[in-house]
């Protein structure tokens, strides 16, 4: 399997821009330092999610940074992009890491230790846990607490990031939780300048720590 770096992974969310604008800020957000994108477009066609994968991809290896799909192990495949990220709702990760092979990035959403268990026997290299805090993104969100992320931190032998509404103002929550990393949203794509903020949200999730 290809190695990768969850330390500051960012989710896209394109809702409010054009092609040109959103492809601008993740340009600036990986020149940022992160260092895993996952791009999430709930409501495009396939062709549509497929056609914008291929740009993102392109940004995305420029900067040697993983291009992972949200949800759509047929986008993924046909980007060719790094992996793909499945929830709750979404394909079973057994059956996308039997799509996508042994050397794809399998990531999955946890919000209990059972749960965060099952996906990791199924093949998940990576889990999301969260929301920490509550989020401005259309996805429907549970809140998580510090104490259930930090049990799966403990039970399981991969990366766990965690995710929710965190910025570089509240991750301090997270200190002395043995997380692999933040991810964030909101806080990088719609920052006036994602550049700087993922620089300074690296920065301080460092200085807690935190990566």
């Amino acid at each position: 399997m290809k190695k990768f770096d969850t330390s500051l992974y960012f989710i896209t969310d394109s809702t409010g821009f054009g092609e040109e604008e959103f492809l601008r800020r993740v340009e600036a957000a990986l020149s940022g330092g992160v260092t895993m994108l996952q791009l999430r477009e709930k409501n495009r066609s396939t062709k549509e999610y497929i056609e914008l994968a291929g740009k993102v991809h392109k940004l995305t290896s420029a900067f040697d940074v993983p291009l992972i799909i949200d949800d759509r192990v047929d986008v993924a495949l046909a980007a060719e992009a790094e992996g793909v990220h499945v929830g709750a709702d979404d394909m079973p990760v057994s059956m996308a890491r039997k799509l996508l092979g042994n050397e794809k990035i399998v990531g999955a959403t946890a919000k209990t230790v059972p749960w965060a268990l099952d996906v990791y026997h199924q093949g998940a290299d990576y889990l999301g846990v969260g929301a920490i805090y509550p989020t401005t993104t259309k996805v429907k969100t549970m809140l998580t607490s510090t104490d259930t992320l930090r049990d799966i931190c403990n039970a399981v032998p991969i990366p766990v990031n965690a995710i929710g509404g965190l910025n570089r103002e509240n991750i301090g929550i997270l200190a002395g939780i043995p997380i692999a990393g933040i991810c964030a949203v909101s806080a990088i794509m719609k920052a006036e300048d994602p550049k700087t903020a993922a620089e300074e949200l690296k920065a301080r999730a460092s200085e807690l720590g935190l990566i």
